[in-house]
């Protein structure tokens, strides 16, 4: 399972890309006069209108009907503003959730790599699964992967091999077989994901996973 190692881009690196509110603005007019145009042509195309007559003389009501068309631009081109502050604001916030869940998944981060340098074999055992679960729920691909790395890593560290069953060992052999525990869970929630079918759920298929020179 092991791949080759490719450039990716940072959670750091991404940013927020809006173009300026009067950009916006202007393609969002122009999007409207353009639609308005074609419609007005479609309809003089579709009722077959030949020529306007220029002797008609401005009533009331047509100037009443007038005012209201006016009326109408000007609540339009509100609704339209109002559209792209809308657009703007979700943009914004939705990048502001994706911030603060870098940096609850980089605290969550922190704790489980901690719990990998411990002593104890069961709490290394909590910050395997930690690390998995924290892989699981990655906001994004970069962080995952993050994840996945620590992982292979540990399998790549030295380890103190068995010192044997002989009962002047006894203490050692269980210290061993604890932490052979922790190193064959790893493997086993790596193989675990990587049968996940790619693009489901807790799948890790695409990913890198660099198990070179590892031994269980």
């Amino acid at each position: 399972m092991t791949a080759n190692r490719k450039p990716r881009s940072l959670p750091n690196e991404q940013k927020l890309r809006l173009w300026g509110v009067g950009w916006a603005l202007t393609l969002t007019f122009a999007a409207a006069v353009l639609a308005a145009g074609g419609t007005l042509y479609g309809l003089v195309v579709l009722l077959d209108f030949q020529k306007i007559d220029t002797t008609a003389k401005l009533d009331a009501k047509t100037l009443f009907d007038l005012v209201k068309l006016s009326f109408g631009v000007v609540a339009g081109a509100g609704a339209l503003v109002a559209l792209v502050v809308a657009y703007r604001r979700q943009r914004v916030d939705e990048a502001g959730a994706h911030r603060e869940a870098t940096r609850l998944h980089t605290e969550r981060f922190s704790q489980a790599v901690d719990k990998l340098g411990s002593d104890s074999p069961a709490v290394r055992l909590g910050g395997v699964h930690a690390l998995a679960g924290l892989a699981d729920d990655a906001p994004d691909d970069s962080l995952r992967q993050t994840c996945i790395d620590v992982l292979c890593a540990y399998l790549q560290l030295p380890f103190t091999p068995d010192p044997g069953t002989d009962p002047a060992d006894q203490e050692e052999h269980h210290r061993y077989l604890a932490f052979r525990k922790v190193r064959h869970t790893i493997l086993r929630l790596i193989g675990d994901h990587y049968r996940r079918p790619k693009g489901t759920h807790r799948s890790w298929q695409g990913c890198d996973l660099d198990l070179t020179g590892v031994a269980s």
